[in-house]
This record gives C-alpha cells, sequence and structure tokens, in this order.
C-alpha cells in the first residue's frame, strides 16, 4: 500500500492511541510487523508545545521511515500551523484527527464531532494540505450518529482535496466504543473516492482481518485495541493474508524478552520514575489472561522502583516458564532477544 510517495511494508498500520503509541510502542510495532505506526494525537494549539509530554511526543530520535503524527484540533488556522511544525520536527505524514470520540475532545469542537459540520472538515483539509509538502491523511467514523452516517460524504470532501489515505472506524462518533462495528459503510467509502481506504474497529485474529478486507473492499486494515499487550497481532495478521496460515503464538520465552525491551525502552524514553507508571498499563496487558495474573498485577502494580518491578517480571514469568531464568540482560540477548533489545530502544 502506498500512502503519497512512501510504499509501506504492508497493509497493516498501528492506530494512534492516546498515552500508548508513543516512540517505544511505535518501534515496536514496526518491529513485529506492522507497515506504519501513527503517533499519538498532538493538539494543535501551540501554547501546549512546550510541555514535557508534548516534547516527547514529537520525538523521533531513531524511529523508521515514514514517521506519521496525528494532529487535533478545530480551528483551520491552527490545524495547518501545527502541521508545519511538526513537519519541521520530524513529522512525513500529517494525519488529521476526526475520529476520536471522547468527550474532551469533542467537547472541544474537534475529534469526531467535527463531523457534523461538513464545511469545517473541508475548511481544515484545505488549510492543512497548503500548509504542507507531506501526505495529509485522515482518521474519520462512519458518521456522526447511526442516523446521519455521513462518513461518504466526508470521504469524498477528502478526497476532492488530496487527502493521500482515509481510515475509517466503523462505528459513528455516538457510538464510541459500544456496539457492534458495521463494515457496510467502509465499504461504500472504498467505492466512491479513488483513494487508499483503511478499515479500522475490533480487528482482533487474522481471521477477522481477512474477513474484514473481503467484506469491505479496504486497501488495509488499523489496529489499536487488540495490539495492546500484544504487538504479535501484526506479525500473526501479516502471515496470514500472505499464506493462508496461521503462526503459532509468540512463546513465554519471546513475551519475557519482548516485555523487558519494552520496559527498558520505556525507562529510557520517559525516565526511570515516570517510566515505571506508563508501564503499569502495559504490563497488565501483557498478562492478561495468565495463569496468576490477578495475583502478579497486585504486586506490581504497587512498586514504583525500575529494578523492583524487572525483578517481580522476571519472577513471573519463572513461574510461566519452569525454567528458572535469572532475567539478566545479558540472557535476555543470548535468549535471541537482541535485535529486539535495540529496536525497541
Amino acid at each position: 500500500m502506498r500512502i503519497g510517495n512512501y510504499s509501506l511494508a504492508n497493509e497493516l498500520i498501528a492506530a494512534p492511541m492516546a498515552g500508548v503509541t508513543d516512540r517505544p510502542f511505535r518501534n515496536l510495532c514496526k518491529k513485529l510487523g506492522a507497515g506504519l505506526a501513527v503517533s499519538e494525537m498532538v493538539a494543535s494549539n501551540r501554547r501546549l508545545r512546550d510541555t514535557a509530554q508534548s516534547r516527547r511526543r514529537r520525538d523521533h530520535s531513531g524511529e523508521s521511515e515514514p514517521r506519521s503524527v496525528q494532529i487535533v484540533g478545530a480551528d483551520p488556522a491552527q490545524m495547518a500551523d501545527a502541521a508545519r511544525f511538526n513537519v519541521d520536527n520530524g513529522a512525513q505524514i500529517i494525519d488529521i484527527n476526526m475520529g476520536c470520540p471522547a468527550k474532551k475532545v469533542c467537547n472541544s469542537h474537534a475529534g469526531s464531532a467535527l463531523l457534523a459540520d461538513e464545511s469545517l472538515v473541508a475548511a481544515i483539509i484545505t488549510s492543512v494540505k497548503g500548509a504542507v509538502d507531506v501526505p495529509v491523511t485522515l482518521k474519520i467514523r462512519t458518521g456522526v450518529t447511526p442516523e446521519r452516517k455521513n462518513g461518504v460524504a466526508v470521504a469524498r470532501i477528502a478526497a476532492d482535496q488530496g487527502i493521500a489515505a482515509i481510515a475509517v472506524h466503523g462505528r459513528t462518533r455516538a457510538c464510541a466504543f459500544t456496539g457492534q462495528v458495521e463494515y457496510d459503510t467502509i465499504a461504500a467509502i472504498k467505492m466512491a473516492v479513488n483513494i487508499p481506504v483503511i478499515a479500522n474497529g475490533d480487528v482482533c485474529t487474522p481471521q477477522q482481518a481477512s474477513h474484514i478486507l473481503a467484506r469491505s473492499g479496504a486497501d488495509g486494515l488499523m489496529i489499536g485495541r487488540a495490539a495492546q499487550g500484544n504487538p504479535w497481532i501484526f506479525r500473526e495478521i501479516d502471515h496470514f493474508l500472505r499464506t493462508g496460515d496461521l503462526l503459532p503464538a509468540p512463546s513465554i520465552e519471546e513475551v519475557r524478552v519482548t516485555l523487558i525491551a519494552h520496559l527498558r525502552a520505556l525507562y529510557a524514553f520517559y525516565d526511570p520514575y515516570l517510566g515505571v507508571r506508563i508501564a503499569r498499563k502495559h504490563l497488565s496487558w501483557y498478562c492478561k489472561g495468565r495463569p496468576g495474573a490477578a495475583a502478579f498485577w497486585q504486586s506490581v502494580n504497587r512498586v514504583d522502583c525500575a529494578d523492583m518491578q524487572l525483578r517481580l517480571v522476571h519472577a513471573y514469568f519463572e513461574t510461566l516458564s519452569g525454567d528458572g531464568l535469572a532475567g539478566t540482560e545479558a540472557e535476555d540477548r543470548a535468549a535471541g532477544g537482541a535485535d529486539i533489545w535495540e529496536r525497541a530502544a
């Protein structure tokens, strides 16, 4: 799949998720098979640019190309300025957020709230497109409400304004993340425009991914919550789409090596104090459904020291593997995790 002048390794994209798709997570998803990983949304308000959080969100050091950054806002001039600023700071694709259903975002008339005003949709796209020379993509939902599914109209506006690709979540703004995802509107959008269309929403298994592509006719898939704690989903779906065969689930040892690498990357990216706290949600996702996960979570969630967090993770995986793993970085590398150590940082 191509987005502007960029040819992606495959049709799988890690969705932008606030508080999740930071640089360590994006690097990990790309390492494990995502053709593209989009950043957390970045506010268009220039007064928020000098916060520590904003500086981290535009940190692309060592990140593989293409680098896609999502911007959010409701003012065309501010969105254009944000696009220029992020391109100047390393973004190679600008993604416009018109899909987030969160109340905090929609109460500012941004995110999926914009779908209710098609003239403003056009104005924002025109303004952003005119501000930068990189591909501009768009993330939307199927419409405002189940009674007003105007996704096709919005997609036509986007295509007419030169948007390079459009990702469509198969729910309306009103539905948020509840209820069934529907793919008929995505199929209608694909029929209506001549740009890549990416289907999004509850892509959880390789078989489901294949079904969604066939049902919608979409050019690609955007995967969000299903990748939390399971970044292997990208290689599993990619392999299934190419071969029709299912890969085995990652071994406990691979999960351990990958998780430890991810934790260390978080400590390095944020600092040990904040990294430990950011890591807690990832730990809950990685261990969900595994034996003894509840007791492990209760213990690891109470520690605020990176070394102790790592020791508890190693001890937990010893109980899962029964191998008495010592859990040192050297042993992680010897076990085959050297490349992940280098790429996840």
